[in-house]
């Protein structure tokens, strides 16, 4: 009954009627994602019909409210086969501001128009096919891009730059061409970074490093969504990015791994959104080339040098393990280098571990971007390996029993899913060095086991990789501690069916092996 009395009047009638039963359409409508089979002819033909009032001289009033219903309707994949054509599509471009003029966003009144004809392109596309081949045809990626650089350095016009990024990354998502067009082409990469400059509102006080203001207030729910969008899409453009060929691509990456890092230091509207908005940027820096996560931690200014000196002499001096790691005016200094983005990170893992559930998607990306920054660069390794696995104190507990950070990622060495309990061993493993001895003494051999079999190095030694000789020191407890342990070996079979350590039973069928080849 509603789409027959819309249909009648947007067939008939003038544009104040339209509006008004369009508007009232809406409203009754606006939760709707499920509808009736029944009805699927009438919501068509509702759709062709306002595409035809679309192309009218209609005032911008009437245009939103056509805009809004056809939105609705575009949540049914159902009717959009008839009306997804290439003249249809350009409409919806034209109203959105994706045409190939140069006219600027100087009209605040077409704001709403542009907005509801983006949110309308962002269903379309998403749910046909045929609006996704004819975006590629029209070339939509390109226009985006055109349209996101009108709006770059505009303020009030955050909802258009939103869905234009939505819009981008849901094309970048569905065809994986685009995204090569948008790196090298359309330049994506510096201009989705420069729209994050804007959210962040950065001001750069070197070439990689940005003013951070702790007690700023936190980012607003529009520049948080808008930041989120081009994070999201920023993901997309460089999925592809392990190496760097070229000067200018490190360049790049370099200076969106400062936006980053800036990223994680500040906070949006909500602890939800400060989650999802950090949950975005480490799938980022995934993609960003190890070599260039160097600038997530930068040296102290003179100033913070004098406050480190002053913070090291207010210790005791009996604390020396916390003369390393020191808290000043809410940064986090370890070996003269700001720590504060590693420390954030370090601790959105471990809230990813606290929640307990969805570790492959929710808490793999951190550690594996943890374990990769460690390998590749020494201060935040051992910054990590200070804050995860300081000096052992408490050696009458089992590894796994406790609520430290060591404690939860011993627990995830045995973990159900494979490449969860993969990845938390190769974490520790690249914190100790790759040394056997040192990745037992603070997980025991049981649950480092799964690793060191995988590694083939159950009977001891080391990884492939090259780390510092720096020397990692025992507390007294260990020391008084190490002589009693009993700690589990490897076991084997001898010959004669007893368990005897593993190095004994392979020398023995060894005896064996080169007995009987001398015997005919």
């Amino acid at each position: 009954m509603d789409e027959e009395r819309a249909l009648y009047i947007v067939r008939a009638g003038e544009a104040g009627a339209i509006e008004r039963v369009l508007r009232d359409y809406s409203d009754k409508h606006r939760a709707t994602f499920k509808f009736e089979p029944t009805d699927e002819d009438k919501r068509k033909k509702l759709c062709e019909g306002i595409f035809k009032v679309l192309v009218k001289d209609i005032p911008t009033t009437c245009q939103v409210s056509c805009l809004e219903v056809l939105r609705i309707l575009s949540r049914d994949k159902m009717i959009l086969v008839p009306v997804t054509t290439k003249e249809n599509m350009q409409i919806l471009l034209r109203l959105a501001k994706l045409n190939d003029s140069d006219d600027s966003l100087e009209k605040v009144s077409e704001f709403p128009v542009i907005v509801e004809s983006l949110k309308c392109l962002c269903n379309i596309v998403f749910n046909s096919q045929m609006a996704q081949q004819l975006s590629l045809e029209l070339n939509l990626a390109a226009k985006l891009c055109n349209l996101l650089r009108k709006c770059k350095d505009r303020k009030f016009i955050s909802d258009i730059k939103c869905f234009d990024l939505r819009l981008l990354f849901l094309l970048s998502l569905l065809h994986t061409d685009i995204r090569s067009q948008l790196r090298y082409e359309l330049q994506g990469l510096p201009l989705l970074t420069q729209i994050l400059e804007s959210a962040f509102s950065i001001k750069w006080t070197d070439e990689y490093e940005s003013a951070i203001d702790h007690n700023g207030p936190p980012l607003s729910p529009q520049e948080t969504d808008c930041a989120i969008e081009a994070l999201k899409a920023l993901f997309n453009v460089t999925v592809d990015s392990w190496k760097v060929h070229k000067e200018s691509d490190s360049h790049q990456f370099r200076v969106m791994a400062a936006v980053l890092r800036h990223c994680l230091l500040i906070v949006g509207p909500t602890e939800d959104k400060t989650e999802e908005l950090h949950s975005n940027a480490v799938n980022l820096l995934s993609n960003v080339p190890v070599s260039c996560l160097d600038v997530l931690i930068c040296p102290l200014t003179h100033e913070e040098t004098a406050q480190e000196a002053t913070t090291l002499d207010e210790l005791p001096s009996d604390k020396t393990s916390e003369k390393e790691t020191v808290l000043k005016n809410n940064t986090m200094v370890y070996n003269g280098m700001n720590m504060e983005a590693i420390h954030v990170l370090l601790n959105f893992m471990e809230k990813r571990i606290d929640k307990g559930s969805s570790y492959r998607e929710g808490l793999t990306p951190v550690l594996s971007l943890l374990t990769e920054c460690s390998r590749a660069h020494r201060n935040i390794r051992k910054f990590l390996k200070d804050q995860v696995l300081p000096p052992l104190r408490d050696v009458t507990n089992r590894p796994e029993v406790g609520s430290t950070v060591r404690n939860k990622l011993v627990r995830l060495m045995t973990h159900v899913d494979l490449g969860v309990k993969q990845i938390a061993a190769e974490f520790l493993f690249v914190l100790c060095k790759e040394r056997v001895d040192s990745l037992l003494k603070y997980t025991g051999y049981g649950n480092a086991a799964g690793l060191l079999a995988a590694r083939g190095l159950l009977a001891g030694g080391r990884g492939d990789n090259w780390y510092s000789e720096d020397e990692d020191t025992d507390t007294e407890e260990y020391k008084n501690a190490k002589p009693k342990e009993e700690l589990l070996k490897p076991m084997g079979l001898k010959p004669d069916g007893t368990i005897t350590p593993l190095e004994e039973a392979l020398s023995q069928y060894s005896v064996i092996e080169e007995t009987s080849s001398d015997t005919d």
